[in-house]
C-alpha cells in the first residue's frame, strides 16, 4: 500500500486530462465536447480526492522516477502529507468549478479544456518531486490560467488584466528558476531529497518568497490579484483563490522544509511579519472597492496573510522546539487554508449568479437582491459570515487556534516576543473587525435595500448549475464550523511534518476546539429554529412601506452607497497612501453651471509603483526597438548569439577558475 495512494492521485490526474483531450477533439460537438469534460473533472476529482484524503490521513510518503530525455532532469513524482493536503481542495473544488463553469459559460469547449489541463498542471506542481518538472508544470499552470483570465478578452479591463497577470507570471518564473539553481549549485541534482541535503540562506528564502509570493498574493507582491479576479469568469476566479494562490503557499512552504529546520525561525518571524501586513491591508483596500469580485480579491490578500502568520509562528514554534505551540499555530493554519478555500469559492459563484442573474458587478447598481435571488442570496449570507470569522461558522474555528497561539506567547514567552505576540493578536484582532466591516457592507449594498438600477429591479435567480454549488459549499461551511476536532486528526501527520508536533500536543490543540464547536453547534440549532418560526411568522405577516423619515416619495438614491457606508474608516483611519484618490470640481459662483467628483480606487501600489516603474522601464526598451524585425530568422540568429555568448561565459570561466 505503500505507493497505492500515489498512484490513485496519477490516475485521477491522468482521467481528468483525458477528459479535457477528448473534449478538445470532438469541439466540432460543443455540448458533447464539454459533457465529456465536466464528468471526467467530476470523476477525476472524486477518485483524487479519496485518494489524498487517505494519504493525508494516514502519513502516505511515496515517490516514483523514471528516466527523461531532458538534460539533468528525472520524471519524479511523490506523495506527502503536504502536497496530499492541498491536493484535497484542488479536486473537490476543480470538480465543483467544471459543473458550474458548464451553466456559466454553457458550451465553450476551450474553455472547459482549459479548466481541466489547469486541474491537471496545479496537481503536478503538487506531486512533482524534481525541479525541472516542477517548473515546467508550474509555467503549464500560469499560462493555462491566463487564457482562462482572458477568456472574455474583447472587454479592455480583460485584456490590461491577463497582461498584469502574465508580467507577474514572468517574474515568478524568474525567481523559481534563479532559486532552484542556487538550491542544486551545490547540492549536486535537481531532485528535491538532493536539494534539501543542501539547505540554504536568507537569499535563497527571498527569492522563494518573491516568486511563490507573487503568486500566493503577499501583500506588496499582489497587485495581480485584484485585476485577474475581476476580469476572469467567476467560477476561475473561485478555483485561482481557493487553491491557484494556494500553491504559492505550498511553495513557500515546501522551500521552508528543504531548507530545514536549522532557518525555522527567521523564517518564521519573516513569513508571522508578512502575514500581518497582508492581513490589515489587504481588508482595508477592500473596504472602498465598488467592483464585488475586487472586494473579493481583496478578501483573499487578507487570508493569505491570516494563513502565513499562523504558519509562520509555526515555523517559530518548531525551532525553539515548542510542540504544544507549534500544534495550535499550524492547526489553525491548516484549518483556516481549507475553511477560506470553502468559504470564497462560495463567495465567488455567488458573485457570478449576481452577476448572471442582475446583469452586473458594480455594487452600486445592484441591491434588492435576496427577494429576488433568495438561493444565492442565502448562500452569500452564509459565506460573508464565515469570512468574517464571524462564530457559528467555520472562518472563526481556525482563527480562534491561530489567536490561542499568540496569546500563548503573549502569556508565556519572553518580553520581546510575548509583546510581538500580543501586537499580533491585536493585528489579526483588527483585520477581523474590518472584515465583519466590510461583508456587512457588501451584504447590505447588494441583497438589502431597494434596487439601485434597471437591471437589479430586473433581476432573477439564476438556473439550478448556479445555485447549488453554492449552496453545497455553504453546507461545507456549516459542517466544517462543527467538524474542526475531526480535520485536526485528519491534518496530525502533517502538523508533525512541519513542527514536529507530537500526538499529544496535536490531542491538546483539538481540546481547545471543544468550547468553540459547542458553542457553534447550540447556535446553528438556535439559529435554525429562529429562521423556521420567522418563515412561518413571515406568511402571515402584513407588508408595509418601511419609514421614509416623512418623504412622501421614497427613492433608491436616498440610501447608503457602498462608498458611504466606509467612509468614516477610510477617509479618518487609512493612511493617505492608502486611500483611493478623489477629483472634485466644487461649485463655483452664485450660479454654477456644475459640479463633479470622481474617485481612483486602483490599488495604491499600482497607481504609485507599479505603473510608474514600469512605465519608465519601457521608455529605456523603447530605444531598442530596432531590433524588432519581424523575421523568423533574425530572431533565431539571436538565440543562436546569446547561445554561443553563454558557452563562451562559462568556457572562460572555467579557464579561469580550474
Amino acid at each position: 500500500m505503500a505507493g497505492r495512494e500515489l498512484e490513485v492521485v496519477l490516475a485521477a490526474v491522468a482521467l481528468i486530462g483525458a477528459g479535457g483531450i477528448v473534449g478538445l477533439a470532438l469541439a466540432r460537438w460543443p455540448r458533447l465536447a464539454t459533457a465529456i469534460a465536466v464528468v471526467a473533472a467530476v470523476a477525476g476529482g472524486a477518485l483524487g480526492l479519496v485518494a489524498a484524503a487517505w494519504a493525508l490521513g494516514t502519513g502516505a510518503t511515496a515517490e516514483l522516477s523514471a528516466a527523461w530525455s531532458l538534460p539533468g532532469a528525472r520524471l519524479v513524482v511523490g506523495i506527502d502529507p503536504l502536497s496530499a493536503f492541498f491536493l484535497v481542495p484542488l479536486f473537490a473544488l476543480g470538480a465543483v468549478a467544471a459543473v458550474y463553469g458548464r451553466g456559466y459559460l454553457g458550451a465553450r469547449v476551450l474553455a472547459a479544456v482549459e479548466l481541466d489541463l489547469l486541474i491537471v498542471a496545479m496537481a503536478l506542481v503538487l506531486v512533482a518531486r524534481h525541479a525541472i518538472l516542477f517548473l515546467i508544470a508550474w509555467e503549464a499552470m500560469s499560462l493555462l490560467a491566463f487564457l482562462l483570465i482572458a477568456t472574455e478578452h474583447q472587454r479592455p479591463e480583460v485584456r490590461r488584466a491577463g497582461w498584469a497577470y502574465l508580467v507577474g507570471a514572468h517574474l515568478t518564473a524568474a525567481a523559481l528558476v534563479a532559486l532552484f539553481l542556487g538550491l542544486g549549485a551545490s547540492a549536486g541534482g535537481l531532485d528535491f531529497d538532493s536539494l534539501a541535503s543542501a539547505g540554504g540562506g536568507p537569499g535563497l528564502f527571498a527569492l522563494a518568497l518573491l516568486g511563490f509570493g507573487i503568486k500566493a498574493g503577499v501583500v506588496g507582491l499582489h497587485v495581480w490579484l485584484p485585476e485577474a479576479h475581476a476580469a476572469a469568469p467567476s467560477h476561475v476566479s473561485a478555483l485561482m483563490s481557493g487553491v491557484l494562490i494556494k500553491l504559492g503557499v505550498y511553495g513557500i512552504v515546501r522551500v521552508a522544509l528543504i531548507l530545514g529546520p536549522a532557518s525555522g525561525a527567521w523564517i518564521g518571524v519573516v513569513l508571522m511579519i508578512a502575514g500581518v501586513a497582508g492581513a490589515v491591508l489587504g481588508i482595508a483596500l477592500a473596504l472602498y472597492q465598488r467592483d464585488l469580485k475586487r472586494i473579493l480579491a481583496y478578501s483573499s490578500v487578507e487570508n493569505v496573510g491570516v494563513i502565513l502568520l499562523a504558519l509562520g509562528l509555526g515555523l517559530w514554534a518548531r525551532a525553539r522546539g515548542d510542540g504544544p505551540l507549534a500544534a495550535l499555530a499550524l492547526g489553525g493554519g491548516l484549518l483556516h487554508v481549507w475553511n477560506h478555500a470553502a468559504m470564497k469559492n462560495l463567495l465567488f459563484l455567488g458573485a457570478g449568479s449576481v452577476i448572471h442573474g442582475a446583469g452586473g458587478q458594480d455594487i452600486e447598481k445592484l441591491g434588492g437582491l435576496l427577494r429576488r435571488m433568495p438561493r444565492t442570496g442565502a448562500a452569500m449570507l452564509v459565506g460573508a459570515t464565515a469570512i468574517a470569522a464571524l462564530p457559528p461558522l467555520n472562518g472563526f474555528v481556525g482563527e480562534w487556534l491561530i489567536y490561542r497561539g499568540l496569546t500563548r506567547v503573549g502569556v508565556q514567552g519572553a518580553a520581546a516576543s510575548g509583546l510581538a505576540a500580543i501586537g499580533g493578536a491585536a493585528a489579526l484582532a483588527l483585520a477581523s473587525g474590518l472584515a465583519a466591516l466590510c461583508f456587512v457592507r457588501l451584504i447590505g449594498i447588494v441583497l438589502l435595500g431597494s434596487p439601485r438600477s434597471d437591471a437589479a429591479a430586473a433581476a432573477h435567480e439564476s438556473p439550478a448549475a448556479l445555485t447549488w454549488p453554492p449552496m453545497l459549499l455553504a453546507a461545507a461551511c456549516v459542517v466544517g464550523a462543527i467538524a474542526g476536532p475531526a480535520i485536526l486528526d485528519l491534518d496530525a501527520p502533517l502538523i508533525a511534518q512541519l513542527g514536529g508536533a507530537s500526538a499529544e500536543a496535536v490531542a491538546a490543540a483539538r481540546g481547545q476546539l471543544l468550547p468553540v464547536i459547542l458553542v457553534n453547534a447550540g447556535l446553528l440549532v438556535a439559529l435554525g429554529a429562529g429562521i423556521t418560526i420567522a418563515v412561518r411568522r413571515g406568511r402571515r405577516a402584513a407588508v408595509a412601506d418601511t419609514w421614509g423619515c416623512g418623504y412622501a416619495r421614497p427613492t433608491a438614491r436616498m440610501q447608503y452607497t457602498g462608498r458611504g457606508f466606509a467612509e468614516l474608516l477610510v477617509a479618518r483611519v487609512l493612511p493617505r497612501w492608502a486611500r483611493p484618490l478623489e477629483r472634485l470640481r466644487p461649485p463655483e459662483g452664485f450660479f454654477p453651471e456644475g459640479a463633479s467628483l470622481a474617485t481612483d480606487d486602483r490599488d495604491p501600489l499600482t497607481r504609485s509603483v507599479y505603473e510608474p516603474f514600469f512605465a519608465a522601464v519601457a521608455n529605456r526598451f523603447v530605444r531598442l526597438r530596432f531590433l524588432q524585425h519581424g523575421t523568423v530568422h533574425v530572431y533565431v540568429l539571436y538565440v543562436a548569439l546569446a547561445a554561443i555568448a553563454a558557452l563562451a561565459w562559462v568556457a572562460v570561466r572555467g579557464w579561469w577558475q580550474p
